[in-house]
């Protein structure tokens, strides 16, 4: 049976966007949508190729008396981040996602929906198949990895596109027009740890945090939410002061720009401390939700019985690390002083993880100002470095300052005015879209973002606007026709 999403309009979006959905493309596992995308290139007889690092490049040529106008390049990445429910089976690497028509919007079945950036890719698809539309010169660039490195962005070569003007089409607020971002950086902190024995007349427990609903970690930063990692930090670290408790093993996040829906740890205490920590968890589970009760209605905190573990974390390195983590700045850091709203500086504690040599926490950080962000590594770098962690920053990536003054900045204004009768908003956006980064390799490119409304990327409650995404291809075809005129010779 064909699925309802194939009724909706532009048809044309859909039907590529549905195609999508069912080409598996979680981040750093590109391989079939690398190769679905060279497949449709060369299905429509255009110009077709994949760089050495996995990006696809499709060029399609001016339509006729449309050869005078600047090059267009249209931007958008073909991986998504793989999130879903815990009771939701599903193998981000083999399975399709399943979209569902809900109201005014399209969500997945329990799963990340992939509209962050398969619209994108999907209305590229749309202009590179219909023969309809007039537009100078197109080149679609699909870039790889986004979510999880940028791996793509970074490796692309100067001087193999041809365009004058970049359209990413990776923002997520129709009637928007994004001119800048945020830069990023990770942080990596590693505690190695000597295995212990488990100690005598102890019990062991699996305490379990579940229903926070994370999200996006750069647009959903400012809201507030729940962080499993926190919150699970905060409970041990009561364990070890209250109850004597010890960590053996320990997983929250898996995803260093999704804020941290879930986590467990398997733990001990002595039998003597059963009854009082067995009352402390749902104490504390009250205590949290009634600090997130706006935010995080769904959050459950629970401990059950399990079989002692195989071996404990030092005491020494298990205290260390959670005081680290305990003191580890989280959420937004420094709002903007230049745009009202716009957060400029911030910090997710993203993944904490044991295995049987070390503990790791990771964390994206993120700023407009690259002095902030430098700061901002200063300050966690010396947290883990007195904690004794192996201190690492890595993948560090550029933010795109902004030109009021751009051409394709004026003539979209210009469009979505005349067809929607009003002045789209100009922005930035705490995000880390790959502009800046692309915009190193091809200094010269005018450079704008914008998109169909998404909500919750990132996390299993995804979900794009309907009707934002007529008004998105609408705009975006109207664009291209109207795109500028090379200057003169």
């Amino acid at each position: 049976m064909s699925n309802p999403i194939l009724t909706l309009k532009p048809a044309q979006v859909w039907k590529h966007f549905y195609s999508l959905t069912q080409v598996p493309r979680p981040s750093k596992k590109e391989e079939k949508i690398i190769e679905f995308m060279k497949n449709f290139g060369h299905s429509l007889g255009l110009e077709t190729w994949v760089d050495e690092v996995g990006n696809v490049m499709i060029r399609k040529p001016a339509t006729p008396g449309m050869e005078d106008r600047k090059g267009i390049v249209l931007q958008s990445h073909l991986d998504m981040v793989p999130q879903k429910n815990s009771d939701k089976d599903h193998d981000f690497e083999k399975d399709p996602i399943e979209p569902i028509i809900d109201g005014d919007w399209v969500r997945a079945n329990g799963t990340t929906l992939g509209a962050d950036n398969g619209m994108g890719v999907a209305a590229i698809m749309a202009v590179l198949e219909d023969k309809t539309l007039e537009h100078g010169l197109v080149e679609a660039l699909f870039t790889i990895d986004e979510e999880s490195g940028m791996t793509g962005a970074n490796n692309l070569q100067p001087n193999v596109l041809h365009g004058d003007i970049l359209l990413n089409l990776d923002s997520e607020d129709e009637g928007e027009l994004y001119i800048g971002c945020a830069g990023g950086v990770d942080g990596n902190f590693e505690f190695p740890f000597t295995k212990v024995p488990v100690e005598p007349n102890t019990l062991a427990y699996r305490i379990d945090i579940s229903g926070l609903k994370g999200g996006h970690s750069g647009l959903d930063i400012p809201l507030g939410r729940g962080n499993s990692v926190k919150i699970l930090v905060r409970l041990l670290w009561h364990g070890v002061q209250k109850h004597g408790l010890r960590l053996a093993s320990v997983e929250a996040g898996n995803m260093r720009n999704a804020i941290p829906r879930e986590g467990h740890a398997t733990v001990t205490i002595p039998v003597s401390e059963k009854e009082k920590f067995e009352k402390c968890i749902p104490d504390f589970n009250r205590t949290i939700k009634a600090e997130l009760s706006v935010t995080e209605p769904g959050l459950k905190i629970e401990a059950k019985p399990v079989a002692l573990p195989d071996f404990l974390i030092d005491a020494d390195i298990q205290n260390r690390m959670l005081l680290a983590a305990y003191g580890c700045p989280n959420g937004v850091i420094r709002m903007s002083d230049a745009m009202e709203g716009l957060v400029e500086t911030s910090t997710n504690l993203s993944i904490l993880k044991s295995d049987d040599k070390s503990v790791k926490v990771i964390c994206l950080l993120r700023s407009s100002v690259d002095s902030a962000k430098k700061d901002l590594t200063h300050m966690m770098g010396s947290i883990f470095e007195l904690a004794g962690a192996k201190v690492e920053f890595a993948g560090e990536y550029p933010g795109w300052k902004p030109n009021p003054d751009s051409t394709i900045l004026k003539s979209m204004q210009h469009v979505y005015n005349n067809r929607f009768g009003k002045v789209p908003e100009i922005k930035a956006i705490h995000a880390g879209l790959e502009c800046g980064i692309l915009g190193a390799a091809y200094p010269d490119w005018d450079m704008i973002s914008f998109g169909p409304t998404i909500r919750f990327p990132h996390s299993p409650d995804e979900k794009v606007n309907i009707a934002s995404v007529n008004k998105f291809w609408t705009f975006l075809t109207e664009t291209l026709k109207n795109a500028p005129k090379k200057p003169l010779a």
